[in-house]
Order: C-alpha cells, then structure tokens, then sequence
C-alpha cells in the first residue's frame, strides 16, 4: 500500500472520528428525540455525502416500525411503516441484525417504497440497515443508502454506522423515560383532577338548611363565570371550601388554585408573596421568585382574610384587578395575567371604610358577587349531618368503627352555641373519635366547653349526684336503643338485673316504648 493510500485511509478515518463526535455532542444538546435524530441525519448527509438515511422507531403496537426522522428523500415519508418482517427494513427489526446489499437492484427484498432509487435516473445505491438495541431490547432501525462504489469496503463502513446507531439508544432510552414519566404525570394529574373535581362538588358540601340551599344557589350561579367573588362570614364557617367548590366547578378547574391567607403574611413580605421580586430587589433576594399571582395564572387565587391588607398593598392589588398587571419587586417589566379573584373575610369592611383602613374602590371591585355564610349557630339542622359526616372521615382516617353519636350526646351538640363554627364541631368531633373505645361516642366523649356551664353557656349547673345520675341515665337509653327495648337484654348489656333497669327507668322517667320498632 502506497504512502498515498495511507494518507487517505488516515484522513477517512479522522473525518469519521469527528463525524461520531459532533454526533454526540448534538444527541447530548437537546432532549427532543427528532431533533437529535435529524441532526444527526443531517450530518451524515453533510460530512459523508449519504444519499439518504432514515431512522425508524419500534411502535407501541406490537411488530411495528413508524418513521421518526429522514433525509435525502423525495416523497415524506412521515407515514411510512414498516412491519417486522416487510422488506430489509423490516428483517433487520424482525432477526436483530445488520443487513448490507451492495447492489440494491439485484436484491428483490429492497421494497423502496420511499423512491430513493429511480433505476433510470440513479447509478446503483448500496444499503446498510442496522438494529438499534438496549439491553437485547431493539428500540429501532437505522437506514442508510450509500452511492455504490465497487472500492468501498463495506465492512469498514458497517462497523461505523454500528458506532452511529450505538450513539442513538442513550436519546431513544431517555426520550422513552421522559415519555413514561410524562404519561404517568398525565394520568396523575386527571385522577387528582378528578378526585378534585368529585371532592369539590356540591352535592359534597354539607347542609340542607335554608341559609345554606341559598349559598349553593349562590355558588352554582357564579361558578361558571370569571366573575370576581366576595365571600363573607364568621371564622370556621367554610369559606375556602366554598372558594374551591366554585374554582373546580368552573372552566378553569384544570388550572391552579392558589391560596393567600393575607393575615398571617407579615406586612415586609406580602408585596413580595403578591408580585414576586427579582433577583437582588432586596437583602435576602438572592433569586427571581414568581408570585402568587403569577403562580394562578390561568386559574384561580383565593384571598383569604382580605381585610387585614395594609393600605399600601391594597392599592396595588387594586391594579391587578382592573388592569390584570403586575410588576415584580425590583423589576420594571410588566407582566400580564389571567386570574380570577375570589376574597373573603370575616370583617365588616363597610365598618373598616368608614374608619379608613381599607379603600372604599377595592372594595367595590371585590363587591362584585357576595356570598354570605351563615353561622352554624343558624344552621340547627346541618350540626347532626356534619356530626355524622366528620365520624365517618375520622372513624377512616383513624381506623376506628364506632357506628353512631348517642342520644345525650347529640343533645349536647344542638345546644352548644358554636362560636368557632364548623370548623369547632369537627375539631370536637375528631377528639371524640380519638379517645372513644367504644361503638358509641357519649358525651363525655365530647370536650368540656360542651358539658361545662361556665365555658359554653349551654348546660345548668349540677351536682356531682346529678352528673352521676345524668351519666346513668344515658347507659341505659343507649342500652335500651340496642335491644329495641327488651328490657331484659338491656340488663344483660350492662350486666344488671331486670329489676334493677326497670328501677332506673321509672326512676329516669325514660319511656321505653319510643325503642321499639
């Protein structure tokens, strides 16, 4: 072999070196899978002068090759599929191994289907088809159509393109996990959206009462609209659940809801939570941080206690609403956004305008749609329903099985006064269900501002003989409910005598009649 000879063998083995590193380099650039493949299509067609090349993908039906990325064709062959099996292109996925004809038109199997080879236009092309495979797993073929040159050594060239369809399974790997996760994110995203949307739902919310009937009246009117919405009422009476019935029940359901409680957000800070600030806007503001309103765009914000915002803030929430802008702390873009407001607040803001701590135009904008919560206290006939629901989620959440509240028991529950609304009752409702060993939660189950005169207002003073005889009484209808009113199984159940129980009962007065069935 000649000093020439070699010098080319050299310079042809270089150019191929350089050939499968910016091979590398392009497939690590990006994480889009076509991207990656047609770069590196492109330049095999560039730097190797191919006349054309292909990669095709395994498809998700079974024995299926789909086309992914292609160059050097003159139809688009985007459509293009190829079974195992069908043509060289499907016997190099069908045996796992590489195909090389010299002479493609002296090979029957040569579908071209793609028409890279027109007999009376082309001199003759030679075709390598080469498996791409993970762990004995094949992910594709890779398909290259060569000028022919009778001096060519094939197996030289075989061996790189072994090299180029190694360097595409890291891509094609990644490209399969990133779509794995991205299906997985996909489905976990519409169960807890659906799970959401089935939480949230009205028929979920509890009451019957009147005062409530008008609320979700009130809350199916509005849902559907970007209407902004005031709710007003006491502390503990539901406020966000309502919020986020109206926010899962609306056509933004699929976007974010965010919520603000803007009392417990000290004052140096809420601007910052609201707006967002850019890297440096402060001592401490060492990146760019996106606000809450930023963080709801598209979708909902709920702003809690909305009577505690300082004057300052107010007039710039007041921007957000009539023009649906912002800035950021320290920045001077302008940053548009799609939200919809919903605020509440348990202060009478008409009070707050007089007194001048809150601005009379915000209060007009929140002032659009308002939805008053009445109090528990006025809803007597919600307390036994959001008793019994609050058992059911406890008796779940704690693996308990306790089946009903008793008589003596609800009786307490209806003449509390509830100062701290529903969100007391479930407060009161857990802790029974914590320290209940039985079926049954009595009343000394319940927490002393329930039973304790001096604390709830609610129950007259008695003795320690009165308590006593209370506590007694109530055994006994428990018992009493149990059997239907057979006496004498009540006694068993309290280990006491039929005598002894119809003692008791006509000493209680307890009609035992009203048990049976």
């Amino acid at each position: 072999m000649s000093g020439q000879q070699l010098k080319r063998q050299h310079d042809t083995l270089l150019r191929k070196l350089s050939v499968l590193e910016d091979i590398n380099q392009t497939v690590s650039r990006t994480l889009d899978l076509r991207e990656s493949l047609n770069a590196t299509l492109n330049i095999l067609y560039k730097r190797l002068k191919i006349k054309a090349g292909a990669v095709l993908l395994v498809d998700e039906q079974p024995n299926l090759l789909r086309m992914e990325a292609h160059i050097g064709y003159d139809i688009n062959p985007d459509r293009v599929q190829y079974r195992f099996g069908e043509g060289l292109t499907g016997k190099v996925a069908e045996t796992k191994s590489p195909i090389v004809v010299p002479k493609v038109s002296k090979e029957p199997m040569f579908l071209n289907r793609l028409k890279a080879w027109q007999p009376k236009k082309d001199r003759e092309l030679s075709y390598l088809g080469l498996p791409i495979i993970s762990d004995y797993q094949l992910l594709g073929v890779l398909n290259v159509l060569l000028k022919y040159n009778a001096k060519r050594d094939l197996n030289n060239t075989l061996k790189f393109y072994k090299l180029v369809a190694s360097a595409l399974v890291q891509p094609i790997r990644l490209s399969k996990i990133l779509n794995n996760e991205r299906k997985n994110l996909l489905d976990e995203k519409v169960r807890i959206d659906t799970q959401l949307k089935n939480e949230f739902n009205f028929s979920n919310i509890i009451g019957n009462s009147h005062g409530m009937q008008e609320v979700f009246a009130k809350v199916a009117q509005v849902a559907q609209a970007d209407t902004t919405v005031l709710i007003r009422g006491e502390s503990g009476t539901g406020k966000e659940l309502i919020a986020q019935a109206i926010h899962y029940n609306s056509l933004r359901s699929h976007k974010p809801f965010v919520r603000v409680n803007c009392g417990a957000i000290p004052e140096t800070l809420i601007e910052s939570e609201f707006f967002g600030h850019e890297k440096g806007a402060f001592t401490g503001a060492i990146a760019r941080k996106k606000g809450k309103f930023e963080i709801a765009d598209g979708g909902t914000i709920f702003l809690d206690e909305i009577g505690e915002l300082s004057p300052m803030t107010q007039v710039k929430l007041l921007r957000v609403l009539q023009e649906q802008e912002l800035e950021r702390i320290g920045g001077n873009e302008t940053i548009k956004v799609d939200v919809r407001v919903i605020a509440a607040t348990n202060a009478n803001l008409e009070k707050k305008i007089e007194e001048g701590s809150f601005r009379e135009d915000l209060y007009y904008r929140l002032n659009v749609f308002t939805i008053f919560l009445p109090p528990l206290r006025e809803r007597k006939t919600d307390i036994l329903l959001l008793a019994d629901h609050f058992l059911l989620k406890y008796n779940r959440k704690h693996g308990k099985a306790i089946r009903r509240i008793s008589t003596p028991a609800i009786d307490m529950l209806m003449r509390y006064h509830w100062p701290g609304n529903v969100r007391e009752l479930e407060n009161c409702m857990e802790r029974a269900v914590l320290i209940c060993e039985d079926q049954v939660i009595h009343g000394y189950h319940l927490p002393p501002t329930l039973q304790t005169a001096e604390s709830s207002n609610t129950l007259p003073r008695v003795s320690l003989q009165s308590a006593v005889e209370n506590y007694e009484r109530e055994l006994i209808i428990d018992a009493l409910k149990s059997t239907r009113g057979v006496v004498a199984k009540a006694a068993r159940l309290l280990d006491s005598t039929e005598r002894i129980i119809n003692y008791k009962i006509k000493k209680y007065d307890i009609d035992v009649k009203s048990f049976k069935v």
